[in-house]
């Protein structure tokens, strides 16, 4: 039976939050702080950037306002020129480095193509994401690709609606529990959920592991022996 398979694209298709997590680490050691540990001020970036999501939204240039607004708390100082410089040459690898596919991707892409629907699903900046995917090489996959501001139960109902997909047989394919697993199925689809070790700390949630539309994955390529 012929399937439509919806795929988040950052750390599900190609490696991207490890490169955050290393600037986070290249951050703490310039700041060394004199008295907070760095899972503390790890934590206050955390809630920073859990607050500014609806203000900033994802990506590169929001990491780095909140990042400018961490030094800032803990400096109890506005940050200076020097400061910004400084956490934008920290930034850099954000910007430079070459896109990673995961291990088997685009043979898989190509196999599930051949027996279903596929489609792309990703939130942020739209023309960053655009990059990544231009990037990828895998845009010739999809059918239809949607860049949205947040994967929630309602960007997921407009999707379905919009292409007049049976929830039944949708699946959302990802690795956030918060955004492609527990979002997606209050919006009644199915979903596949492939774990990433580097996933984003605020894109973790419960996933309900005896829900029978839910599928646990430990690698992309077991996508062929479901569908």
């Amino acid at each position: 039976m012929r399937q439509t398979l919806i795929f988040d694209a950052d750390d599900t298709l190609w490696e991207n939050n490890i490169y955050f997590k290393r600037v986070v680490d290249d951050f703490l050691d310039w700041v060394d702080h004199p008295t907070l540990e760095r899972a503390e001020i790890r934590a206050m970036l955390n809630d920073i950037e859990a607050a500014n999501i609806g203000v900033h939204g994802y990506g590169a240039d929001a990491f780095l306002k909140n990042l400018g607004e961490c030094l800032e708390r803990l400096q109890q100082r506005p940050a200076g020129a020097a400061d910004r410089r400084e956490i934008e040459r920290l930034a850099n690898a954000l910007l430079s480095h070459e896109l990673e596919l995961m291990p088997g991707v685009a043979d898989t892409l190509r196999d599930l193509g051949r027996r279903n629907e596929l489609l792309l699903l990703t939130k942020g900046a739209a023309e960053e994401q655009r990059r990544k995917i231009d990037a990828s090489g895998l845009a010739e996959h999809f059918a239809h690709i949607h860049i949205v501001a947040e994967k929630d139960p309602d960007a997921y109902r407009r999707l379905t609606a919009h292409h007049g997909w049976s929830p039944q047989s949708t699946w959302m394919i990802g690795n956030s529990p918060k955004s492609d697993i527990v979002a997606a199925r209050a919006a009644g689809l199915n979903a596949v959920y492939i774990p990433h070790r580097h996933t984003w700390e605020l894109e973790q949630s419960v996933v309900d592991l005896t829900d029978e539309r839910v599928l646990v994955l430990t690698t992309f390529p077991d996508l062929v022996q479901h569908f």
